[in-house]
Formats: structure tokens, sequence, C-alpha cells
């Protein structure tokens, strides 16, 4: 792609990073084709490429984002499946980044967003108002005739579950020693335990301690651990991304003092996908660009990790799967084959979803901020796994599962309740 932008606007090396990006974009068009909202709606600015051209149209002329310009940047899922279609290798995560910082700087936005920011990422919080949908559901018809606010607060509603976990592993320092007796050298590991998926569904992160212990992994918790930055730099608030970001990284580096941490691993791949990426998001940070560098190398998703385990399966039932993979897994970590082989591995029949390409349109604070492209793309993700008629879906990431259950019949689960089950733990609830 040619670009023409300035001497001035080149002097900044950013600047420069994002025109070899949009330089190394070749007009091949394969990218519209396995985009989700360009499927879902059909116009060339609610794709990879119609954003491509306008990013390059902002960094050339250096106007201002308007409502217009905003729209098609808001509909992006950051799902990324264009960047596997890309033959090229664009990395088009870093300019959509770039997009939604500039629109958090020249755009204003309503209150129920900013809601969402403090909301989200804090666990008290979250489940406080968890609790208050199980009354805020008896006023649903009133709640989204609020002004401003009440189409988000109707979407949360609806995605809500009906009835409250027990809170399980917090953000307190703990510990988890394997049952068994250690053989050979000490192993060590941090489980990151999240915010949203804590209060949601803590059962994830149970079978995740209890698959490492029982493969003889100690699994501790770091205190003072928090949300990872996900949703804050899903919407391009990348200050408090980044101040995020650094609370984790100081929370595992204690961790690490004189004891050696042999990954991080995350449940969550939505998290994980970010944390990878804390080398590239603090690279300018010189107080904190090596240990943010440290944490992204040992940061590992669960399947990652349990794939190296050497772990009896004993086949619990000869149940159909059908494996969503996550965006965030699939595109973002380019994790697409482990889950399946240990899935196959533990006993059951994994089945293939048609269209598996297609976000289900969790994607962070997409399913609440975008609703109604949001529920076209997951009933269509719905209506492509009943036509393999699984007895469950198992997917990866708590967004994914929480989006996929509040319209499926068919239970969902996480695939380390799955590993932990075909391993000698307790079946999943749902499938009690």
């Amino acid at each position: 792609m040619q670009t023409r932008l300035s001497a001035e606007a080149l002097a900044d090396p950013h600047t420069r990073e994002l025109e070899g990006i949009l330089r190394s974009c070749v007009h091949c068009g394969l990218c519209p084709a396995t985009c989700p909202t360009y499927v879902t709606l059909g116009d060339e600015r609610d794709s990879p490429r119609g954003r491509i051209y306008l990013i390059k149209d902002m960094l050339e002329t250096g106007r201002k984002m308007t409502a217009e310009d905003v729209a098609p940047i808001d509909h992006c899922l950051s799902c990324l499946s264009c960047m596997t279609t890309c033959p090229s290798g664009l990395d088009y995560r870093r300019l959509v980044d770039f997009a939604r910082t500039r629109i958090e700087k020249d755009y204003r936005r309503s209150p129920a967003d900013a809601a969402l920011l403090r909301l989200l990422p804090s666990p008290s919080a979250f489940r406080t108002a968890l609790r208050l949908a199980a009354l805020g559901r008896m006023f649903r018809p009133v709640v989204r005739r609020l002004p401003g606010v009440g189409r988000q607060l109707d979407a949360m509603l609806a995605l809500a579950p009906k009835t409250m976990p027990s809170a399980a592993i917090g953000n307190a320092r703990a510990a988890f020693p394997p049952s068994s007796q250690q053989v050979g050298p000490r192993r060590r590991m941090a489980l990151f335990s999240g915010c949203a998926q804590s209060e949601l569904a803590p059962e994830i992160n149970i079978a995740a301690v209890r698959l490492l212990n029982r493969a003889g992994i100690e699994v501790v918790v770091a205190k003072g651990e928090g949300c990872c930055g996900s949703l804050a730099h899903h919407m391009g608030a990348e200050e408090r991304a980044l101040d995020q970001a650094r609370t984790d990284i100081d929370a595992w580096t204690r961790e690490m003092e004189g004891v050696r941490l042999e990954a991080i691993v995350i449940t969550a791949s939505g998290c994980g996908a970010t944390i990878k990426n804390y080398g590239h998001m603090l690279r300018d940070d010189p107080a904190y660009a090596e240990k943010a560098k440290a944490v992204a190398t040992i940061a590992k998703d669960i399947c990652e990790v349990a794939a190296g385990l050497d772990l009896e399966f004993a086949r619990p039932r000869p149940l159909v799967v059908a494996y969503h993979a996550a965006c965030s897994l699939r595109h973002g970590q380019k994790i697409a084959d482990a889950p399946k082989a240990l899935l196959r591995r533990s006993g059951f029949d994994v089945r293939a979803i048609p269209e598996a390409h297609l976000c289900c349109s969790s994607a962070g604070t997409y399913n609440i901020l975008q609703r109604e492209i949001a529920a076209a793309l997951r009933d269509r993700k719905i209506a492509n796994i009943a036509r393999v008629k699984p007895d469950l879906i198992a997917a990866g990431n708590i967004g994914c599962i929480a989006q996929i259950a509040s319209a499926s019949p068919t239970p969902v689960v996480h695939t380390v309740e799955l590993f932990n089950w075909a391993s000698g733990g307790p079946a999943p609830a749902v499938l009690a």
C-alpha cells in the first residue's frame, strides 16, 4: 500500500512503525471474507481493508476522529481472524489498537462506557453487580428505556448468571501444593486468577489447580494481581491498561524472587493474548520493558501447559464435544491444535464446528456495547454448533463460554474442566 505521510509525522517512531504495517498490505482482498463484521453487515467500511484505509487517512491528514470514523472501529471485534488470513503478515492488531487510543483522545464517550471500565475489572464491584442483576431482571423493560445506559445495562442483565457461584480463588497470596510426594526438581507455576472469570466461574481455576497438582506442580496465586488490562486496552484506555499491566507484573516479579517460576498459567485466553503482548505494550517504559518481556515469555495458556504434562486419562464418558476455538487463542495466540488433541486424548469425540474462524462476538465488552451485531454472530455460531449435534460445547475463554451459554441449550464448559475430569477430577457441574 502506498502512503503519503509527512516528514513531521514520520519523525515519530510509532508512526513510522504504523506506516511500515500499512505498506505491507498488498490489496489481495482476502481479509473481508473472514471478517465477522463484513460477513454480517456487508459494508466495506466494516472490513479490515476498510479500516486500514481509514487509519491510513487519519495518519496522513492528522485529523481528529469523527462519529463516522468511530463506528467502523467500534464494530471491529479485534478477533484477529484477518491476521490469520493475511498472506503478507500485516499486523492489523497494532493498527486497530492505535485507532482506539486516538478515539479515546479525540472522541467523547458515553457515561455507560466509562462505567463499564470501572465495573468489569474490579472483582468486588463486578460481584456486587451480579448480585443486583437478580433484582434487575424483574425490571428489564424499565432498565432498557433508561437514557444513555439502558441498552448496555439490559445487555449485562441478559448475560449475568441466574445463580451466583461461591467465591473461590481471589487475588490474595495463596499456594496449592501437589497432593502426592514431589519427585525430582520442584515445579512451581503461578495461576492468573483474573477478574470477571473468578466471579462468574471460579470452578475453572479450581479445575486448573487440581490438574496441575495432580501432575506434581505447586500452584501459587501472586498477591496483588488484578485485571490484566484487556478490557481497558480493548476500549482504547491505554494508560489504564498499562497501569493494570504494571500491577500484575509487580505481583509476579515479587513471586519470582528467589524461586524459579516455571510459568504463569492463564485459563482465560483473552487475558492470555494481552499478557503475552506485555513486552510490546510496555516497550517504551524503561522501568518495566525488561520485566514485561520476562513475564510475557513465561505466560502460557492452560492447554499449552497441559499438553506437556504426564497425565493418565480415564476416558470418563464417550461424549461428543463441539470445540469452539476462541479467537484470542486461535488467532491471537496462534494455538489451534493443542486443545483439540488434548480433548481427543482425554477420550472425547471432538467435532469441528462449521465456520469455526468466525467470532462468537463476546470480544471483551463487545456483546454489551454492540448488542445487535453480537446477537447476530452469536446466533450464527450456535446454529453452526448445532449442526454437529454435540453433547457439550468446550471453549478456552470465559467470555465465549458466557456468550454461547446465554442462548444455547447445550452445556458449555471450559476445556480444563474436561481435562481435569478425564484425569481423575470431578465432572463439571453443568453435566451433573
